[in-house]
């Protein structure tokens, strides 16, 4: 069976899918994805789907469910590369893709990445996450 490499960069996880996704080749990178974020504390995923020259409404709910994944587990999905074709094709599906972010390629996938986490409230004391009081940066 054939796996998904999952890169990571910084604070950030990056799949690259080249190859045909099979419902078990999906499932596995799922579950590969989940571990890695957990291991690794990321607070970002990236998607890169430039090798897909097209996306059926089983791609769709895999980056669907890998988004509600990662966000229960604090990360961020991005989806970048994807071909005019295949945006055609889930709108026609009627696939909206939910709490996935898209950007044209992985350098902006990054950037909104960076702007989400810059923008959110964060704990800039220890102290702060044990009592669960956040303080806001300036």
């Amino acid at each position: 069976m054939e796996r998904v490499p999952i890169l990571k960069i910084g604070d950030i996880l990056l799949v690259s899918i080249q190859i045909d996704m099979s419902d078990q080749t999906a499932v596995t990178l799922q579950e590969d994805l989940a571990e890695r974020i957990v291991a690794t504390g990321c607070h970002g995923v990236i998607i890169d789907i430039t090798a897909l020259d097209i996306v059926d409404s089983f791609v769709g709910r895999m980056l669907s469910t890998i988004a509600s994944i990662s966000r229960v587990l604090d990360a961020e999905t991005v989806v970048v590369g994807m071909r005019p074709a295949v945006a055609i094709t889930l709108v026609e599906l009627g696939l909206s893709l939910n709490g996935i972010r898209t950007a044209l390629n992985v350098e902006r996938g990054m950037e909104l990445i960076a702007a989400t986490r810059d923008d959110g409230p964060g704990y800039d004391d220890p102290e702060d996450v044990e009592s669960g009081t956040a303080a806001t940066s300036p």
